[in-house]
């Protein structure tokens, strides 16, 4: 029996898969692992290349591409152990431009056996191109700030820090574990929704994340396994459709994970902060951005009627990190770290 799946999510990737799937493979591979690559209805050649040149990679295709969200979903429901007709007890969303090295996965796995009121956890994330730095998503673990921004352990909004040891150590407790390596409890993933399709791409794993909070469950992060992460592969930083993603996702986020009175005064003041990005954006005459985060907004105001039920308590604010307001910390404390 396969203890579990790793799952690389593919769209039109081709260059991706022959740089990163050769590693993948080498070192994600054995008794208790299969590696599995979900095709989102590429039109290049990636899925003839996967069985041509690496046949010994599992391939689901999928008909269309549903975004990394409803991808997911999809080909977690579609992974099956052939050995036994059944799911794999833990799965591992793996981005396909992530560099794995030796012996990465053992410790997320065996941390997740010995814990079980874990329900996800990452392990250390850092850039491919700096090697000692940390990578902006998910660096060594993430935490939402009393306004609902996320930043990380080794990640303050662009100040990126340099991995000098400093989260190295025992496994701790976050608030968010990146979608860039992921690993999650199958059946709870299941129970839970999965990742919420309406996000499309950004912020998911955290909106999960908050998910498995509210259920009683912990979410880590993992020094002992690293891995080296590129970013931007889909959409690089400063894409207007990433910032108009991630302001409306993080927005819908703290809508549907906060009790409602809450989340109205929560959301206000949050919106009003938002501003302040806007018009940052208007300074630099980066009007596409400016524009972003304006669509975000009258998204939001759209999308958020979709969510009809709220949890009952707060347990955001309860969360590793909530209590920092990094806009003050960031650009008025000048902190870095």
């Amino acid at each position: 029996m396969k203890k579990l799946s790793v799952i690389i999510l593919n769209w039109n990737g081709l260059k991706l898969l022959q740089e990163f799937i050769p590693i993948a493979s080498r070192f994600t591979q054995g008794e208790e692992v299969d590696l599995i690559v979900a095709d989102n209805g590429s039109t290049d050649s990636s899925v003839e290349w996967l069985r041509c040149n690496h046949p010994e990679v599992k391939v689901i295709e999928l008909s269309k591409n549903y975004g990394f969200a409803e991808g997911y979903n999809r080909a977690i429901e579609l992974a099956i152990d052939p050995s036994t007709g059944k799911s794999y007890p833990f799965t591992l969303l793996l981005n396909s431009d992530v560099e794995v090295k030796e012996g990465w996965w053992q410790p997320l796995l065996k941390f997740m056996e010995e814990n079980p009121d874990v329900g996800a956890a990452q392990p250390k994330i850092k850039s491919y191109r700096q090697r000692d730095m940390f990578e902006y998503a998910g660096a060594a673990g993430g935490y939402l700030d009393r306004l609902g921004y996320p930043y990380c352990r080794g990640r303050l909004f662009d100040s990126i820090e340099k991995d000098e040891g400093q989260y190295d150590g025992m496994p701790v407790d976050v608030c968010w574990a990146s979608g860039a390596a992921l690993i999650v409890r199958t059946d709870l993933y299941r129970n839970l929704g999965g990742l919420d399709p309406k996000f499309f791409a950004h912020m998911e794993e955290i909106d999960l994340c908050c998910r498995m909070h509210a259920s009683g469950y912990r979410v880590c992060a993992i020094s002992d396994s690293e891995v080296y992460h590129v970013g931007g592969a889909s959409l690089n930083q400063g894409n207007p459709q990433k910032t108009y993603l991630n302001f409306r996702n993080n927005l819908l986020l703290l809508h549907k994970n906060l009790p409602k009175d809450i989340g109205k005064r929560k959301l206000f003041i949050r919106r009003l902060a938002d501003t302040l990005a806007f018009f940052m954006f208007c300074a630099k005459f980066d009007m596409p951005n400016a524009k972003a985060v304006l669509k975000a907004h009258s998204d939001f105001r759209k999308m958020r009627k979709d969510y009809t039920t709220y949890p009952d308590k707060d347990t955001l604010s309860a969360l590793p990190g909530a209590q920092r307001n990094i806009i003050i910390d960031r650009y008025l404390l000048r902190k870095k770290k």
